[in-house]
């Protein structure tokens, strides 16, 4: 593989070393230098599923601006390959790169539905929206192969217990039929991503996700039947994306959205390198000029930690990005809300239907 050529249908254009491992361990290459002197090729940039099996799925998110209580993610890393995803750094926890491996190493946690039953089957269990994913899709490809989503969206109904979804793969209408269930006890939520309504700026920021087109067609079918959709504007990246804030929100408007949600982008760990060989490659012209844009939304770098302006920013730029969300919200989203969702049927379902048990 020509190290100078992009790689075809993946975010990330390298590997960047384990920040955990690079103390620590000495990283060698032997084996693939040994494939590629006797004329095999070392990477062949598939994607492999690996089984994993944690004691738990349900995380309690502790960060005071994500907006959510519980998260679970029925898969680790994402082949939907955004560059500009925050979840890459997690899969340095598991031993691999944030970069290609984050797109080409997905683990599978086939044993999510059985962990989420026994969390919510617990008596200490109070009903709280569980957010599937916070960190990577929960409809990303693999899906197609284990349904693992679908699994445990039946598990949520079954408890009459609240769910979020997030996602940009319109994969999800597969699952319509369930999620009608859930939406008329106010029982679920989906959060579509939706970044560009170019498809040149699509194909290179998120090269494996469904398309514009089918994604606004999802928000569309959802909310036609009955299911309260909020598209997310995230991230906002200066001057590749943040001139289409007011036509986004239009769209999604348009296209029956209950509302809208933004974040900028922030390129916290690996992903900063990763973000910034990115760009370099694929848009050369106004590389430096993005970057130096991000760093003026975060006190003058990439990174960006501090709760209370990660999400939104700082400075000129941010103002400006902020300030046309609120417009857009104005013009488009005035009087429109996501509903809360239920908590109380969950209760009552346990109160009568477990005590048979």
């Amino acid at each position: 593989m020509n190290p100078k050529s992009p790689i075809k249908g993946r975010g990330a254009q390298l590997n960047v070393p384990n920040r955990f491992f690079e103390l620590s361990h000495e990283m060698r290459d032997d084996f693939l230098e040994f494939c590629q002197k006797e004329g095999e090729i070392a990477d062949k940039n598939k994607t492999q599923y690996l089984e994993v099996f944690p004691k738990t799925i349900v995380n309690k998110v502790k960060s005071p601006d994500v907006g959510m209580g519980y998260s679970m993610n029925p898969y680790q890393g994402c082949e939907h390959g955004c560059i500009y995803c925050y979840a890459r750094n997690s899969h340095e926890f598991w031993g691999y790169s944030a970069g290609l491996d984050f797109e080409r190493r997905i683990l599978v946690k086939k044993d999510a539905p059985k962990l989420l039953e026994q969390l919510l089957k617990k008596k200490s269990w109070k009903a709280h929206p569980i957010v599937m994913s916070g960190n990577t899709d929960c409809y990303q490809p693999a899906e197609k192969i284990y349904k693992i989503t679908r699994r445990c969206l039946e598990v949520f109904l079954k408890y009459k217990h609240p769910v979020g979804i997030i996602t940009k793969n319109s994969r999800i209408l597969e699952d319509i039929d369930i999620l009608k269930t859930l939406a008329k006890d106010n029982l679920v939520g989906v959060n579509v991503s939706i970044t560009s309504l170019s498809e040149d700026t699509r194909r290179i920021l998120e090269p494996r996700t469904a398309t514009i087109k089918k994604r606004l067609e999802t928000v569309k079918t959802l909310s036609e039947n009955g299911i309260p959709v909020n598209v997310m504007l995230a991230p906002i990246i200066p001057s590749i994306n943040s001139h289409e804030i007011l036509p986004l929100a239009k769209a999604a408007a348009e296209n029956g959205a209950s509302s809208i949600g933004h974040t900028i982008v922030r390129l916290n760990g690996a992903i900063g390198a990763i973000f910034t060989n990115w760009i370099k490659k694929t848009m050369p012209d106004r590389a430096e000029k993005v970057l130096h844009q991000i760093e003026n939304c975060h006190g003058g770098t990439l990174n960006d930690s501090r709760y209370g302006t990660r999400m939104r920013g700082e400075g000129n730029i941010a103002k400006q990005i902020n300030d046309l969300v609120k417009l857009a919200k104005q013009k488009y989203f005035k009087d429109k809300a996501m509903p809360k969702l239920n908590c109380d049927l969950h209760e009552q379902f346990k109160n009568g239907q477990l005590k048979l048990f």
